[in-house]
């Protein structure tokens, strides 16, 4: 049997909610324009957060298991959204930043590679709709 997950979105007042992920409590809001009172992020900027998070758990693990160390790993994700309503991502672009001492580059770009085309869920889902595009930067320390 397929494994469900869930959320839940408890109203606060206002344009506000609190969201229960994984039992940890993040708190949803709107800008003051639009009725909020900026208590908390908004919602869309959650699915960069989740490419980012999802690709990032697997690059560093893959890493790991090639015995690569690096000192520093940052991913960024940048989206650009529509005009028109609903604004929604067409396009997302992934940077990898990694930092250390003669990294081996192809293992960077192997572990990249692994996660983008096969483990993660994330852009499993987005790349049905959405063009993804990524890049390796590397720093020496």
């Amino acid at each position: 049997m397929a494994k469900r997950e869930f959320v839940t979105a408890k109203w606060l007042g206002n344009m506000a909610f609190e969201a229960e992920v994984n039992g940890h409590k993040i708190v949803l809001d709107a800008e003051p324009h639009v009725g909020g009172e900026n208590r908390g992020p908004r919602p869309k900027p959650f699915m960069l957060v989740a490419l980012g998070g999802c690709t990032a758990m697997d690059v560093i693990s893959i890493l790991k298991k090639m015995r690569v160390e690096v000192e520093r790993f940052n991913v960024r994700v940048e989206g650009d959204l529509t005009e028109e309503h609903p604004k929604q991502f067409y396009n997302m672009h992934v940077i990898f930043e990694f930092t250390g001492k003669n990294l081996p580059v192809e293992k960077l770009e192997k572990a990249v590679k692994l996660s983008e085309e096969r483990y993660c869920g994330v852009s499993a889902v987005y790349k049905k709709i959405i063009k993804l595009t990524s890049e390796i930067r590397v720093f020496e320390s």
